[in-house]
């Protein structure tokens, strides 16, 4: 979904504001090894140009694009000189796929050789944009109704978070969503959690229900003992309103897990 959206706004003009350029870089760093067969991509030396990539875009469509050219073509709108393949590719090396590359910090992002700060703008816009309108079709039926999309959409914004973040999903009397707020980011493995704050805010927006969700750095989603009783303080800060706390969801790196079905909620 995320994909095909990225897919399509590349479609949309092959034109290059003025002033939203900047200069090409050196690909590699001093010393750095060329070839790699580990790699997605062992070799990343300069292939093709900018024409033939428009003409593939536009005759066959944008299915036809491989992740790692979707990159280069994005490359193109802040760098209006050079090959951007081999950019593209090494990114995709470094970062392990595409959509990693889009989720990178935006501080490792600017460190990177190559990439100055309309690259790196242009990629955080995309990033963005794919994650409103995965949160949009979320908003469009009743949450529990629209759970695959749900957990896309959470997989999208919190699996390769470096940090623990916790969000709260506040929900109408019709289980549709009023808001998708971050309460607190933490470390690698705690994030901090105060149940009178989770419920306060519940009242400001006139939420009826809760969905509590965080993410697990280490990829592994099964609860701690910790979640498990953070869970238990919220439900009951929350019910004591007449608020109910539909599920925690805890997001891993590819896979989630849900309190609820667990037995914990």
């Amino acid at each position: 979904m995320a994909l095909s959206f990225l897919r399509g706004l590349l479609r949309s003009s092959t034109a290059r504001p003025p002033g939203f350029a900047e200069q090409p870089t050196p690909l590699m760093p001093p010393g750095a090894p060329a070839f790699s067969p580990a790699l997605p991509f062992p070799s990343t030396g300069p292939h093709g140009h900018r024409e033939r990539m428009r003409s593939k875009l536009l005759e066959r469509g944008p299915d036809a694009l491989a992740d790692y050219e979707l990159l280069e073509m994005l490359l193109f709108f802040a760098q209006p000189k050079g090959d951007t393949k081999p950019l593209a590719k090494r990114l995709i090396n470094q970062y392990g796929s595409f959509g990693a590359v889009l989720a990178a910090p935006q501080e490792a992002l600017l460190q990177a050789t190559g990439l100055g700060p309309h690259s790196v703008a242009a990629i955080k816009l995309v990033q963005a944009s794919a994650l409103r309108l995965a949160r949009s079709e979320v908003a469009e039926a009743p949450v529990l109704a629209n759970w695959d999309r749900l957990i896309d959409y959470l997989t999208a914004a919190m699996a390769r978070e470096k940090v623990e973040q916790f969000r709260i999903l506040f929900l109408d009397t019709r289980n549709r969503l009023l808001a998708d707020e971050k309460q607190a980011r933490g470390t690698v493995n705690h994030t901090p959690v105060y149940p009178r704050e989770v419920v306060k805010r519940a009242l400001e927006l006139h939420a009826t229900a809760l969905i509590l969700v965080h993410n697990h750095p280490s990829g592994d989603p099964r609860p701690s003992d910790e979640d498990i009783e953070m869970t238990a303080q919220v439900r009951h800060a929350a019910e004591a309103l007449g608020i109910v706390v539909h599920d925690h969801i805890i997001i891993g790196n590819g896979k989630w897990c849900s309190l609820r079905r667990e037995g914990y909620l």
